[in-house]
């Protein structure tokens, strides 16, 4: 038996990188493992780490999943299943935006922060194309920094294109497993090109007719960079619908929310409309981002957790 990782999904098939070889395997799952794993549209995603019989000198079957550490998971487009599982072992997230073309809406941005606070991800916000911002462009950007400074979070605005910021990302992700995700068209594949140029990761323009981004990358593949990390680049999501988290512990997941929860004068307030609730009156002191306040709102209030 040989234990290896995860580097990409093609759809029945696993590409397993060897531990020891460091050769690849093109590998399918154990019928036993696929029964027994949740219901997923994935049992199996980039970063698990796996043990697996070979079977000719290119091949073989995945028969065990390690445990891990921790994963990222969205709400399934598939009525039949629950969710999807975007990765494994992630060590740092980092959520891909731009302003214009396409122009990433915050309620996007704070599902996918949900999901990373729920599954103890930490993960950083990287604004790419500032090559082409104007005033006002860099005026929002800065209003971005403003709303997640409050939760904790830190934004990098970078471009691809000039080689703005490319150094500190580059730093940040030496010698860690992360996971580069966002919408269509928002730069993934550029900026890790930028980040290695001899990986040359297919890119696609925008659309003209829609001034959105079009599908480059169509699987979720783990690559190794020259500078000693590893990245994850993932096919553009449309929607990030939430999945295991409760409504009543939804706060939980907000930093700046659950910092002043604890203020409240009752203990199951749902910060919503109960008096002598101390995350409001946070929040109309402005310490904490109406923006974010009112997308906590809009999360409560969406029943089946899907993205609008």
């Amino acid at each position: 038996m040989c234990t290896g990782i995860v580097y990409k999904h093609t759809g029945s098939h696993y590409v397993v990188k060897d531990e020891t070889s460091g050769g690849l395997f093109l590998c399918t799952v154990s019928g036993k493992l696929r029964l027994r794993e949740m219901p997923t549209t994935n049992p199996i995603a980039a970063g698990d780490r796996v043990s697996f019989e070979k079977t000719s000198p290119n091949a073989g079957v995945i028969k065990k999943i390690h445990a891990r550490k921790n994963y990222i998971i969205r709400r399934a487009s598939n009525l039949s299943k629950q969710a999807h599982i975007i990765a494994a072992n992630v060590d740092k997230a980092f959520l891909i935006i731009t302003i214009e073309f396409p122009r990433v809406a915050l309620a996007f941005v704070d599902r996918f922060l949900v999901t990373c606070e729920a599954y103890k991800i930490p993960v950083k916000l990287v604004v790419n194309k500032t090559d082409g911002h104007t005033a006002d462009m860099w005026q929002e950007v800065r209003h971005i920094e403003a709303i997640y400074a409050g939760a904790g979070y830190s934004v990098l605005a970078v471009s691809a294109q000039t080689g703005q910021g490319i150094d500190v990302l580059r730093e940040e992700t030496r010698d860690a497993l992360c996971l580069f995700a966002g919408q269509s068209g928002v730069g993934k594949s550029s900026l890790i090109n930028a980040i290695d140029p001899a990986l040359r990761l297919r890119t696609g323009p925008i659309s003209d007719y829609h001034r959105k981004g079009m599908h480059t990358t169509t699987f979720y593949e783990l690559f190794d960079t020259a500078h000693g990390g590893h990245i994850i680049d993932s096919p553009g999501i449309k929607g990030f619908g939430l999945i295991d988290v409760e409504k009543a512990e939804l706060y939980h997941f907000f930093p700046e929310l659950f910092r002043y929860a604890a203020g409240c004068k009752f203990q199951m307030c749902t910060h919503t409309h109960e008096p002598g609730c101390a995350v409001k009156t946070a929040v109309d002191k402005r310490l904490i981002a109406p923006e974010r306040y009112e997308s906590y709102l809009k999360m409560r209030d969406d029943e089946g957790g899907k993205y609008r």
